[in-house]
């Protein structure tokens, strides 16, 4: 049996120190691996982060509540609204208030379908990296049918900004459930596609199963979450643990694989699709007309319309979005962790407030940058060309990294 330990002991001299990143392709344009190796063999291997140089904390005690919205949608860019939504119910949370109904429904709505476009692109992405590029053109034609729909909503395709404290910005538009109704059945052939292609394909299997192990333990030692810990046989899914909007009415399974591997954590990100599907297809019944924001206007921003028309929409407006000491959306003095089930794993944010308008600190807990510590561990004794395979079956995404 190869033991890794042994080599280094012997065979220290014969190593070469290589860089992979902090370039495309595969590598998500802004990691830098810096490894050890000895023939195609990973001796030693370390991960290195932080070349966006964002801040996102840091700017969240300059901006307001409601401007920080913005900034969420660049942490994982690949589903932003599941950042708004996620940081409205964390200052909800705060202020104590419950929005309506059918804007629940929405944000439901809405997260799933991101959860699918997010798992879309990953899947396909993981095999194009492994040689297989037929798949990934599958996938980009589903995800832009997603992005098609979320410019309906929202207005723009990736940075959605579309939540507001209290409600969200705009209703569903017209022809919504029929054009979502016919996108989730065409997922469901790309899904089976996906299957067909590769869980019997020599080549993938090769290149995945048993490689890059997680086990249980590593996953309670490192705080893993998502399909990672799901992949390793671990249920945890903060919509089951810690239901949020509409999540505790509705009928749907969190799959699990005991393996571990990059084969397992794939094949759980095409199931979690399915139940995807199968949330949107029960929520989108649940529909019903109403509000879509709270109508307590100290706590949310009035309609923009309304604001042409009506004199106290108006004043509510001003003193919501106006600088200073005496405006703005003023929470208690408290603090408070809400945490959210984005498609990489457990989206948490902390917010301490002072009682002013903007929070006195923001504390982010991305899935990726805790997921992505276990990398250097797992890349050690494996082969170069596995380094590929885990880091796609990570789907790390690089803005969730940067402190």
């Amino acid at each position: 049996m190869y033991s890794y330990e042994q080599e280094v002991v012997e065979q220290t001299e014969n190593t070469l120190h290589l860089n992979i990143g902090p370039s495309h392709p595969a590598t998500h344009g802004t990691l830098r691996v810096n490894m050890e190796v000895r023939g195609e063999r990973v001796i030693k291997a370390g991960q290195e982060i932080g070349f966006l140089h964002t801040g996102f904390e840091k700017l969240g005690e300059y901006r307001t509540y409601n401007q920080f919205i913005t900034l969420t949608d660049r942490l994982n860019y690949f589903s932003p609204l599941n950042n708004n939504i996620g940081f409205a119910l964390a200052v909800e949370e705060l202020l104590g208030i419950e929005t309506p109904r059918r804007c629940k429904v929405i944000e439901t709505l809405l997260c799933e379908l991101s959860r699918l476009a997010d798992h879309a692109l990953c899947v396909g992405a993981m095999t194009m990296d492994l040689g297989a590029f037929t798949a990934i053109l599958w996938t980009f034609v589903e995800r832009e049918k997603l992005y098609d729909v979320f410019e309906a909503v929202t207005g723009t395709r990736l940075t959605t900004s579309f939540t507001r404290v209290g409600g969200i910005a705009f209703d569903l538009p017209d022809g919504f459930e029929k054009r979502v109704t016919a996108i989730l059945e065409s997922m469901e052939r790309t899904i089976e596609m996906l299957r067909q292609s590769f869980y019997k394909n020599r080549i993938f299997l090769d290149r995945t199963e048993g490689i890059g192990v997680i086990t249980k333990e590593d996953v309670e030692s490192y705080g893993i979450t998502g399909p990672l810990a799901r992949a390793s046989g671990v249920p945890y899914d903060i919509r089951k643990y810690r239901p949020y909007l509409i999540y505790n009415e509705l009928e749907f399974d969190v799959p699990t694989y005991p393996q571990g591997d990059c084969l397992a954590r794939y094949k759980v990100r095409l199931d979690e699709m399915e139940q995807s599907i199968r949330i949107v297809r029960q929520a989108l019944k649940l529909l019903e007309p109403g509000p879509i924001s709270v109508l307590d206007q100290k706590h949310a921003l009035p309609d923009k319309l309304s604001t042409y028309q009506d004199m106290e929409s108006l004043i509510h407006h001003f003193k919501m979005i106006m600088p200073g000491a005496e405006h703005g959306l003023h929470t208690p003095v408290t603090d408070l962790y809400s945490s959210t089930e984005t498609p990489n794993g457990e989206l948490g944010y902390y917010l301490v407030s002072d009682g002013s308008s903007n929070p006195w600190r923001v504390r982010i807990r991305p899935p990726s940058f805790i997921n992505y510590r276990i990398f250097g561990r797992l890349m050690e004794g494996a082969m170069l060309a596995d380094l590929l395979a885990i880091l796609g079956s990570f789907n790390v995404i690089a803005g969730e990294l940067d402190r």
